[in-house]
């Protein structure tokens, strides 16, 4: 096998090279004055498997199109089998029509990555995995919870329990929640369609007064979601607050909206580059590729 860094992902794809003990083949790129996205491979991939490796953060679309010229390079470089690695997967959040004649941005996404040939797709927390049953490659979606949740273990903060902001983040929390040997509690939430303000409405699960507690979710994009539901959890009487995230986009100000909600501290993982990934997802990737997709 052979790893393909994108430009996105150049240091995840590295760890990944290094933890499989492959060959992590070179990737040039740039964007010429008109904006328009440049990659080339600098070395040979004919009959070999190769993994490219690009999440699709902001800026999505060039991020989006740097893996698509990757996939369509390797392909007609005579690839004996190609892997998507997508950690962070733009427009998974878009998997229905809200509003009458809309797209559903996702499926246009899924159409051009079968359209490429691409024999897997593999993720990490993505939005909504069933979205993906129909495809026409193999698709594995992988979980961050475990890895986030020991990370929050080895700081030795006492016993611990997971919360979930919204019923959606559940799982997530649930996961967490068997590392720390203890049940995890969530809140209901309602967000206003129109002006985006959410409403956290009931609280299930556990009590909540005097505890440690690490608000789990996928992403952390504007902060609104985590610093609302910190500020409750606080005002219920949780001891301390830390708040964990699979993809930290962090977009504007939100890493000071959540830590100015009483939050003790964010950490993300590396699907997005940012001051708060603190926890590689490169060993649950590396372990992921070593295994042979489901049909």
């Amino acid at each position: 096998m052979l790893i393909v860094s994108g430009p996105s992902s150049r240091s995840l794809g590295e760890r990944i090279a290094q933890l499989l003990g492959v060959r992590n083949v070179e990737v040039e790129s740039k964007v010429f004055p008109d904006g328009e996205s440049y990659v080339g491979l600098r070395n040979d991939v004919k009959g070999e498997k190769v993994a490219v490796i690009q999440s699709t953060y902001p800026p999505q679309d060039t991020h989006l199109m740097q893996l698509y010229f990757l996939l369509q390079a390797v392909g007609r470089l005579g690839a004996e089998e190609v892997t998507a690695v997508t950690p962070y997967l733009a427009y998974a959040r878009q998997d229905k029509a809200f509003k009458p004649y809309e797209a559903v941005s996702i499926k246009a996404v899924i159409r051009c990555l079968e359209a490429l040939g691409i024999r897997r797709l593999i993720t990490v927390d993505v939005h909504e995995p069933s979205i993906f049953e129909d495809a026409a490659f193999a698709f594995q979606n992988l979980s961050a919870a475990k890895a986030l949740a020991e990370y929050f273990l080895k700081l030795n903060l006492g016993e611990l329990w997971a919360f979930a902001p919204d019923v959606k983040a559940t799982k997530m929390a649930g996961e967490a929640g068997v590392i720390f040997r203890t049940p995890h509690g969530w809140f209901r939430k309602e967000r206003d369609r129109d002006t985006g303000e959410i409403a956290l409405k009931s609280i299930g699960g556990i009590e909540v007064k005097g505890k440690t507690l690490i608000l789990f979710d996928d992403i952390i994009s504007s902060g609104g979601t985590t610093a609302a539901a910190a500020k409750r959890l606080k005002a219920l009487g949780a001891e301390k607050v830390y708040a964990a995230c699979t993809h930290p986009l962090l977009m504007g100000e939100a890493l000071r909206k959540v830590l100015q909600s009483g939050i003790e501290e964010l950490v993300g993982t590396d699907t997005v580059p940012s001051p708060v990934s603190k926890v590689s997802v490169a060993p649950l990737i590396a372990q992921a590729l070593k295994s042979e997709p489901e049909t």
